[in-house]
């Protein structure tokens, strides 16, 4: 069965090609789990991205279902090598699930999907969602121009999503949420760490925080607190700019869902501040925007933790994105030394590589 769908009819085999997923038998069964009289006969394919995962644009002609109900420009999003053969991802799998069992019942604005299934054995998946640039959305990049005011739309949604999934009993024990960062902290790490800081790429970080063994010992000090922190609740675990888009309203939405995973509501709150925004900007607005998200969560009805407790907690969210670009590879490096320079600074602001800030 399609991942938290009342199913009509049993969900088909994963598909192991961008072809078969595109196919019309295929999304004919694909879709009966939520539209059960859709016969898709005809698929008109647009552009494809292929990097880890493959991201294809599409548009169906159907029948059976309204466009009201389901829109015929979708996107599809799975894990298919350069040869056609379906390629499992662990990453792939968390967020099909996500999207399949959890995104709904959290109102966070993000894509719509239509049809998510992961194999938990295989750890295959796919994603079938609203193609939301066909409705005049725009997906953003890390670097795209982003203002104080649209930091504290993105910070709303965090705390939508962290307040309803606040302690929540039902996704205590599921095991796709597990916390990441120790699988993180035990992969890439000083040699890459420090093969990035003495290059170009690392040349606007601040000489205090260009340290590899310090940022390495201090994300261990981070990774053991996330894993069993309490108060815990769902985080999206990746929050730059880049994982944006912005509706055809013009609001912030959460995108790309790689690493969703269960953990203290400041892994996302200090990244997204500190990669966000150039430093001076941040310095000049980032108090006022951590009281926003503060008051944010109080909206919902979680209490939050003090200001000042807030504000020593959130170094470990600068830690965790500065860790995360650190050790990146195979990024443009016009990202990577722009997003290592705003965490790298922000983390020399706050202190942050330092236990005792911890």
């Amino acid at each position: 069965m399609s991942a938290g769908t009342e199913a009509a009819v049993a969900s088909p085999p994963i598909p192991g090609t961008l072809a078969e997923a595109l196919s019309p038998a295929w999304l004919t069964a694909a879709l009966r789990t939520r539209f059960p009289d859709v016969e898709v006969h005809e698929v008109e394919a647009g552009p494809v991205i292929s990097r880890v995962s493959t991201n294809a644009r599409f548009r169906i002609g159907c029948t059976g279902v309204s466009e009201a109900d389901l829109p015929r420009d979708l996107y599809v999003k799975g894990y298919f090598t350069d040869a056609g053969d379906g390629s499992a991802d662990p990453v792939g799998m968390s967020e099909a699930l996500f999207y399949g069992s959890v995104a709904d019942r959290t109102g966070v604005r993000t894509l719509r999907s239509v049809y998510a299934d992961a194999d938990v054995a295989t750890r295959a998946s796919i994603v079938v969602t609203v193609d939301v640039e066909a409705q005049g959305g725009s997906f953003l990049d890390p670097l795209a121009d982003y203002t104080p005011d649209q930091v504290a739309q993105s910070l709303e949604q965090y705390a939508q999503l962290h307040a309803a999934t606040w302690l929540d009993p039902d996704l205590e024990h599921r095991r796709w949420l597990d916390t990441w960062l120790p699988t993180v902290l035990h992969g890439r790490g000083v040699p890459v760490i420090r093969g990035n800081f003495d290059g170009p790429i690392g040349a606007g970080v601040p000489a205090p925080t260009r340290d590899a063994q310090r940022l390495q010992d201090a994300y261990a000090l981070v990774a053991g607190e996330a894993a069993t922190a309490s108060p815990w609740a769902v985080v999206h675990g990746d929050a730059h700019v880049g994982n944006l888009f912005l509706d055809a309203e013009g609001r912030s939405c959460l995108v790309d869902w790689q690493i969703v995973q269960r953990g203290p509501w400041y892994l996302d709150v200090g990244y997204h501040i500190a990669s966000s925004l150039p430093a001076e900007q941040r310095r000049g607005a980032e108090r006022d925007l951590l009281r926003h998200y503060l008051d944010a969560l109080a909206s919902h009805g979680v209490d939050p933790p003090a200001e000042d407790e807030a504000r020593r907690l959130v170094r470990r969210g600068i830690v965790h994105g500065f860790y995360l670009w650190a050790i990146t590879l195979k990024v443009a490096p016009p990202i990577t030394t722009e997003l290592l320079t705003r965490l790298g600074t922000a983390a020399d602001d706050h202190d942050a590589l330092s236990p005792a800030s911890l």
